[in-house]
Parts: structure tokens; sequence; C-alpha cells
């Protein structure tokens, strides 16, 4: 499976691609290293999407993140979020249909996180989690990075 890494201001993060689709997005950096057309032009996105978010606009490239009907139908609506802007796990569960909890697995079992921005959910009264390697640390600086507004965590 083709991976490049790349450094970003969150430390190194890996691309995985599989059958010319994106998978993948890992915190830290991967041990092979191939460079395909895909995973250049997903670097490149990355690279103009931490420069400045709202001008990257949404991932153009194919995604294809592995997980069940559910999963990806949340995944999808995740995409529709757009820059800036945030929506919370209730929401989400109203407009999808299922749980808070449900939501919430899903959500953070993304496994394309930025590409599929699941740092735009948060909880009614917190930020909630985030699966980066500093947490909701993370989570806020990338909401800081888009300019949203979003409930501070202590």
């Amino acid at each position: 499976m083709p991976q490049i890494s790349l450094h970003s201001p969150l430390g190194p993060i890996t691309l995985s691609e599989e059958d010319g689709k994106i998978i993948s997005l890992d915190w830290g950096w991967g041990r092979d290293q191939t460079e395909t057309p895909l995973l250049c032009q997903a670097r490149e996105w990355l690279d103009n999407w931490f420069d400045d978010p709202e001008s990257a606009g949404s991932f153009p490239l194919p995604l294809d993140p592995y997980g069940t009907a559910y999963q990806k139908k949340i995944w999808a609506a995740l995409q529709e979020i757009p820059v800036g802007e945030t929506t919370t796990y209730g929401e989400l569960a109203e407009k999808i249909g299922g749980s808070l909890q449900s939501v919430g697995q899903a959500v953070g079992r993304n496994p394309i996180p930025i590409l599929i921005p699941c740092h735009r959910v948060v909880g009614a009264s917190g930020l909630g989690g985030y699966s980066g390697d500093g947490g909701v640390d993370d989570k806020a600086w990338l909401l800081r990075l888009e300019g949203a507004k979003f409930p501070h965590h202590s």
C-alpha cells in the first residue's frame, strides 16, 4: 500500500492510498514512502490547507475510508460541514439518525481526519474528543486555524 508522509503544524502525518483512493491519514511518520500522483496531490493540498483552509476548499481527491455503511454515512455528513463552521454530535445524530453514542463512535473512528473534517464536530458544552496525537488541543488548533467559533475546553 503506497504511503507518503509530511510535516504538518501538528507533527508528522502519513497518507495511505489503495486502488487510487486515499484510505487513511495517520499521525506519525510512515515506514514506507512511495510517491504516487494521488499521494503527491494530497500532500500538496494539505500543505495549502494548513496555510489557508478557506482557499484550499474541500478535499478534491477520491477518498475510500474503510467502515460500516452507518459510519460512511456519518463521514459523508462531516464532509458537508463548511470550513470554519461546527456542528454538535447531537445535531449530527438528529440529521443522520442514531444515538449520540453511535455518532460519537463513528466520528471517533474516522480513518481520514482533517480530510474528513471530524474536528468540526463538537460537544454541546465542550469540544469532545479528538484522535490526533495532541488530542483535544489539536482539535482546538484546527478549529482556530479555520476561524471557527467553538466551546473552549479546560
